[in-house]
């Protein structure tokens, strides 16, 4: 377990760029590429992982939002199926802290769609309903260490030029198959990205060469393994929310996002009946010690005369990658 661990751990990110990724991996951990395949699809089986891929940056090739009901919790199995039936949600929790109840991620290509579903679900559920668009970014990759270690993170302030929305990419409809096909994952042969272009109509180079391409322009955050963190021991997960007045919301959110505990750290916009702005996402083994996390965070970041929640999960309804194949280009 502690190799494939080791394995999971090494390639969340920086994943090979090469015909014959799974080779490489196996050169850098001493082993053979059919001992790597192996473990990978075992950890595919046990949902320890969810795909070897790409986890695009927030709003550059689309456009995303967090949304939340305030649901009996007698309804909430059923308004959860419901929100569930649009393809649009990639994530979707039940978190208890907060009327607010019902947490889920809504990614599209275009914002008409995510307000076209956003209608739906008010009419349908009838229930309040929040739209809290990222605002500023301060830290946000899911990718957390398995060893207990972290890498130290800059102390960096996001300039007001560089917290304006980023334009659009202009993508054909070949990058769009790309993006469509990429959305399973890599498949475990001995040469992936050549099947990849299989099945969109790119030859094994310009697959490559694209997403190389998206790398350097930052709409890929990551490309390598994505964990599925509760699968593997991580099942305490807390969304952390301040009401911090605004002129000093920014330097707060940077200074959380530099802390290794930390692995999502943003600002979205207040609403009525939701005060809030600055939003922390800790993971751990137990909610005790995720309590204590957050506690200490507080304090140390001078967050404690401000009003806040703590929002723990208590269950998953939907966790995978956005799913661009099955929505309209408009």
């Amino acid at each position: 377990m502690a190799e494939t661990l080791a394995l999971y751990n090494d390639w969340q990110r920086d994943f090979p760029l090469l015909p014959h990724p799974f080779a490489h991996l196996a050169a850098a951990h001493q082993t053979t590429e059919a001992t790597v395949l192996t473990q990978l699809a075992a950890g595919l089986d046990k949902g320890e992982i969810s795909r070897i891929g790409a986890v695009f940056a927030p709003n550059r090739i689309g456009v995303s939002t967090l949304a939340a009901l305030a649901v009996p919790p007698r309804q909430l199995e059923a308004v959860a199926a419901q929100v569930n039936q649009h393809p649009e949600v990639n994530h979707n929790y039940a978190r208890a802290g907060h009327r607010f109840n019902l947490w889920f991620v809504l990614t599209a290509r275009h914002r008409a769609q995510l307000d076209t579903v956003l209608d739906t679900l008010r009419h349908t559920t009838r229930r309040p309903l929040l739209d809290l668009p990222l605002v500023r970014e301060y830290h946000i990759d899911l990718g957390f260490s398995l060893t207990g270690t972290a890498t130290a993170r800059p102390a960096v302030l996001p300039t007001p030029a560089a917290c304006q929305p980023p334009v659009p990419p202009s993508l054909t409809a070949q990058d769009w198959g790309l993006i469509a096909a990429l959305e399973a994952g890599l498949p475990l042969v001995h040469a992936p990205y050549a099947a990849l272009g299989q099945a969109c109509g790119l030859d094994e180079v310009d697959v490559l060469a694209r997403l190389a391409a998206w790398q350097t322009a930052g709409w890929l955050r990551r490309f390598g393994v994505v964990l599925r963190h509760r699968a593997l021991g991580y099942r305490a997960n807390a969304m952390c929310v301040w009401d911090v007045p605004d002129a000093l919301v920014d330097a707060k959110g940077a200074w959380l996002a530099q802390q290794s505990a930390v692995n999502l750290c943003y600002r979205r916009p207040r609403r009525a009946g939701w005060a809030y702005s600055l939003f922390a996402m800790l993971h751990g083994r137990d909610a005790e010690a995720v309590s204590a996390q957050a506690a200490k965070l507080t304090v140390e970041g001078g967050l404690q005369g401000y009003a806040h929640h703590r929002l723990f999960s208590t269950h998953c309804y939907r966790q995978r990658g956005a799913q661009y194949a099955a929505q309209p280009a408009l």
